[in-house]
């Protein structure tokens, strides 16, 4: 089978960005597929789950029902990933469904602090507010309270660390990619601020110093969970995510991506696929279609192609109709 007919064969959330980014479709072919993703598929299951107080699961950050006083782990069916889910999927900000939850988000939930900022304010670690300033953006909310929040806690070398405020001094991977994207989000809707664009070319040169995946120092690769495509990326980084990133804010690969995109071309299956490789656990709001670790991936696959192609290599365009 054709890749381009196998991601075809998928979610629209999958359908309209392989007919934006994969087949050179025209503007109207897109929209209109991209239209049906509040409506029927993962979008519409998602949005459906949304509650009347704006909320997800009873939780802006963990659902409702966990348990604070035991040991923390990752859930994934709460408010926040739950709007970082339907960016992903693209669904359209202008569709009733979206603007109603949003709405509901706007002027219902806060975050579970003691000055309960609300949800658009953001929160203190910057991989929430990153995610917090893409969301914010892309339903075009106010993102300017965290972006300040933001620009206020880049380390000396570049970048960013959840663990900043309990005295770490050196940057995360996880951290920055992730307010890597929500200031980039922000500047390509607002136009950015001289102090934002400036942090964040600081934090691209943090990534492509270290080769995306690679110690600066030894050489050796960081974390063997970075080579490993995963989605959805919640709050984790990984390669894929890494250039992905980079091929948004730049026209071409920087020579310092060169290793990371010979993985992902090592990484491809004899049938022109990517598996996925690492899923983050955790309680999640249902499973997406097709989407198991150790088999191919529809979404890794998009993401992988895209980058291929900005990267220029033939990744074998099937024409658009």
């Amino acid at each position: 089978m054709d890749v381009i007919e196998y991601l075809m064969q998928g979610d629209p959330a999958i359908r309209w960005q392989v007919l934006r980014d994969l087949t050179d479709a025209g503007p109207e072919a897109v929209a209109a597929e991209r239209a049906r993703v509040a409506r029927e598929g993962w979008g519409a299951r998602l949005l459906a789950l949304q509650a009347e107080d704006g909320l997800w699961d009873g939780g802006v950050y963990r659902p409702g029902w966990v348990d604070e006083e035991r040991p923390m782990y990752d859930a994934w069916t709460a408010t926040h990933f739950s709007l970082q889910q339907l960016v992903d999927l693209g669904a359209d900000p202008a569709d009733p469904r979206m603007r109603s939850a949003v709405t509901r988000v706007r002027e219902r939930v806060r975050w579970d602090q003691d000055d309960a900022p609300r949800y658009f304010d953001g929160e203190t670690e910057p991989c929430i507010n990153g995610v917090v300033l893409s969301i914010a953006t892309y339903v075009g909310e106010s993102g300017d309270a965290v972006v300040r929040t933001i620009l206020d806690g880049q380390l000396a070398d570049g970048g960013w660390n959840c663990w900043a405020e309990y005295g770490a001094e050196v940057s995360s991977l996880h951290s920055t990619i992730c307010v890597l994207e929500g200031l980039w989000d922000w500047e390509q809707a607002t136009g950015g601020t001289v102090e934002s664009r400036t942090a964040r070319l600081a934090a691209e040169e943090y990534l492509l110093e270290r080769r995306l995946f690679l110690s600066r120092r030894t050489g050796a690769v960081i974390d063997p969970r970075f080579t490993m495509a995963s989605y959805p990326v919640r709050w984790y980084y990984d390669v894929v995510r890494g250039l992905d990133y980079l091929r948004r804010s730049r026209p071409e690969p920087d020579p310092r991506c060169d290793e990371a995109l010979a993985l992902l071309r090592a990484r491809r299956r004899a049938d022109g696929r990517w598996a996925l490789e690492n899923e983050h656990p955790g309680p999640i709001p249902f499973e997406l279609d097709g989407e198991r670790e150790g088999f191919p991936s529809r979404w890794v696959t998009l993401r992988a192609l895209r980058i291929l192609r900005w990267a220029g290599d033939d990744i074998g365009r099937t024409p658009a109709a």
